[in-house]
């Protein structure tokens, strides 16, 4: 289950383009925003945070905000990660305030196990999922949601229904939503066959006939 850390925020007052000063002191400029409390700009150790992200396989994480001029630790989880384009480092990162004792909705990470029976006899495995959505007491998300597809055979699929969380997590997906499946790869005789009959497929061109080349 989701356990949160600490990380000690300050309150910022620059914004805008001002920001790039805090990535060469090594801080992330963020926000944290609630339904029962006021907005605050904030300032994260970069490394801290990194370190935290690392521990982290979805959004579902719990992070314990200690914020200078606050006399309690707020618990929040991430709601955006803006990242650079091009290099990829974390550019801005906004946080929802949440109780404890009230459930919230986010997606949790899907972690697939195991070697497919389909896979074993040639198929090919195609993901059409990596995340779900649940809806828990923060308490209660799990870092991640193992799905066993050992079992799966040749042209089998796997769903949402088939999904075994705990009690206390409701997963809010449609139950026929397809997470992964087994196909049958396309043999080398199928796609040559394929190929010749595209060919012959192929209209005429218009505007040459072999009469009109002739004379060419």
């Amino acid at each position: 289950m989701t356990e949160s850390t600490s990380i000690v925020a300050k309150t910022r007052e620059v914004t805008g383009k001002a920001n790039r000063r805090l990535a060469a002191e090594g801080l992330i400029p963020a926000v944290l925003y609630g339904p029962a409390r006021e907005t605050v700009s904030l300032s994260l150790p970069r490394h801290d945070f990194e370190l935290f992200l690392q521990h982290q396989s979805g959004s579902s994480g719990v992070v314990e905000l200690v914020i200078d001029g606050e006399s309690k630790p707020v618990n929040a989880m991430i709601r955006q990660i803006q990242t650079s384009p091009v290099k990829g480092t974390i550019l801005h990162v906004d946080f929802m305030a949440i109780r404890m004792d009230r459930v919230v909705h986010t997606t949790v990470a899907l972690h697939f196990v195991g070697d497919a029976a389909g896979v074993k006899e040639g198929g090919t495995m195609l993901h059409e999922a990596r995340e779900a959505n649940v809806e828990a007491l923060p308490g209660d998300l799990p870092d991640f949601i193992e799905v066993d597809v050992s079992e799966l055979q040749m042209g089998s699929t796997m769903t949402v229904a088939d999904l075994v969380v705990p009690d206390a997590i409701r997963i809010l997906d449609d139950p026929e939503t397809v997470l992964c499946s087994v196909v049958t790869p396309i043999s080398e005789e199928a796609e040559v066959a394929e190929g010749a009959e595209e060919e012959a497929a192929e209209p005429e061109l218009i505007g040459e006939t072999d009469t009109e080349s002739e004379e060419g």
